[in-house]
């Protein structure tokens, strides 16, 4: 351990410490989510699952609830409901992540885990930071227990990528098919096309790119965090674009995230991309990565925010100094050339104090603080609305075929999204202290969003015309988080 990264533990250790009692304060802080001790979140990074254990990185900056420089922080769990905090895993503390240990995935093998990463080097002078001015640096770290990483190895920096693209390559995904390692980085090329780079590798540390994927059109500047994986006989290729513009209730939020089916060989030029679907409606999703546990479930998730907002909409949870979590876990599947997403049956753990009530139109009751519904519809002949703490609202344009979720003034300048679902069945939400996360039909459309309703507001009302079926809720109790802290 150098001196520069005992300093910065000792800083960021003190600072959790010292503000960490005040987030705790925070009537708006989460319950079953997990979010930063102090400061900052945004990607989930490295995600797998290692000898019993899952194991969450993200992108941590505990110095500023607006950003900063970023680390790895760190959460374990042997079943997603109870949690350690490990403190921060790597540092920006080498001369190669200087100003930020940026987004990656972990590889595990031979009893090892592998953290590959994203080094980012903000190089001081008159730069446009695009073409010149930024190093993105491919970085290795290796631990032999899951927790201490006692070395980091530079794999590639920017003159190792093909001369088209600019100095924006980063967020490394790496798999093994057979004997060969596979990457892939999200990029921008110099004519500010987003695309994705594959890399193959025999021995993980030597690297060579293969391939380029891209649309057949244009779709955004930028192409972040990328994924590609086989699910139910189909590849799978998850990314983030920036740069797309609206198309009616499509593509709302500053920068999206979602996926193409591809046909064909990943490999070589001998591919296709089918439609670009968006994983999720709502006002706050990002970055998404996936990985597959030991029971051979490929799980999602997600980053419950979205960067560049300011100016849009805000988080008063900046104010006890912190901002952002993470979205539940959600096992993946395909269903009719659609991937599915629902929360992982291990949040079901947390469900207590089970209430049921048959629907015939209207229903209005009192609430927990947090809690899941679960609605199945079972006539619907004309429109319905959901109230959610008279704030919060949910309805659905039969004729239209139109789900909707908008906010009042609680969602502190979110308004509305909305997204077309022929025939609704059945709606399922989960209401945290400050977020909430709506799955339709099993998962077919998913909507995730933060909002700030008053903190003693228990109300749901449920207005419909010829609406018949059944509403479940349940009291959701809080995940257990026991803080390590930093060793």
């Amino acid at each position: 351990m150098n001196a520069l990264n005992r300093d910065l533990k000792k800083l960021t250790t003190w600072l959790e410490e010292l503000k960490g009692q005040c987030v705790k304060e925070d009537p708006y802080c989460l319950t079953f989510h997990l979010m930063p001790k102090v400061g900052w979140l945004n990607d989930p990074n490295g995600l797998c699952h290692y000898n019993g254990e899952y194991h969450v990185f993200f992108q941590y900056a505990p110095f500023d609830a607006k950003g900063g420089a970023k680390f790895w922080g760190h959460y374990t769990s042997i079943d997603m409901i109870n949690w350690q905090d490990e403190g921060t895993a790597l540092y920006a503390d080498q001369p190669f992540d200087c100003h930020g240990v940026y987004s990656g995935s972990a590889l595990i093998e031979d009893g090892k885990m592998y953290l590959y990463y994203t080094g980012n080097v903000k190089e001081m002078g008159d730069y446009d930071y695009i073409i010149k001015g930024r190093q993105h640096n491919t970085v290795l770290a290796v631990s032999e227990d899951g927790r201490t990483f006692k070395h980091k190895q530079l794999l590639m920096t920017n003159a190792d990528y093909p001369e088209n693209m600019t100095a924006h390559i980063r967020d490394p995904k790496v798999w093994k098919e057979n004997d060969t390692y596979y990457m892939v980085q999200g990029a921008r090329d110099k004519e500010d096309v987003g695309q994705i780079l594959v890399f193959a590798s025999s021995d993980k540390v030597n690297w060579k790119v293969i391939n380029t994927l891209r649309s057949s059109e244009k779709f955004g500047y930028m192409w972040e965090c990328p994924d590609l994986f086989e699910l139910d006989g189909d590849t799978v290729l998850m990314l983030s674009p920036q740069g797309i513009e609206a198309e009616g209730i499509k593509y709302q939020n500053i920068y999206q995230s979602g996926y193409y089916f591809l046909k064909g060989d990943f490999k070589t030029s001998n591919y296709t991309l089918g439609q670009f679907e968006e994983l999720d409606r709502g006002f706050d999703f990002y970055a998404p990565q996936t990985f597959i546990d030991e029971k051979g479930r490929r799980i999602l998730i997600g980053w419950m925010g979205l960067p560049d907002i300011d100016d849009l909409y805000s988080n008063p949870t900046v104010a006890y100094g912190w901002q952002h979590a993470l979205t539940l876990p959600r096992e993946l599947q395909i269903k009719d050339g659609k991937l599915i997403q629902k929360p992982v049956i291990e949040i079901e753990a947390l469900r207590q104090n089970e209430q049921e009530w048959a629907v015939k139109d209207t229903l209005k009751v009192e609430a927990p603080k947090t809690f899941e519904i679960d609605l199945k519809v079972d006539l619907l002949k004309d429109d319905f609305e959901l109230i959610i703490k008279k704030g919060m609202y949910l309805t659905y344009k039969k004729a239209e075929g139109l789900f909707t979720l908008a906010f009042d003034g609680c969602g502190y300048g979110r308004d509305k999204r909305s997204v077309k679902i022929d025939v609704l069945r059945n709606l399922r939400l989960f209401v945290d202290t400050s977020s909430v996360e709506v799955f339709l039909n099993d998962g077919e459309e998913v909507f995730s969003s933060r909002f700030y309703p008053e903190a003693d507001e228990r109300s749901i009302e449920l207005r419909g015309h010829s609406l018949e079926g059944k509403l479940t809720l349940w009291e959701m109790k809080a995940m257990t988080i026991e803080n390590k802290g930093d060793k």
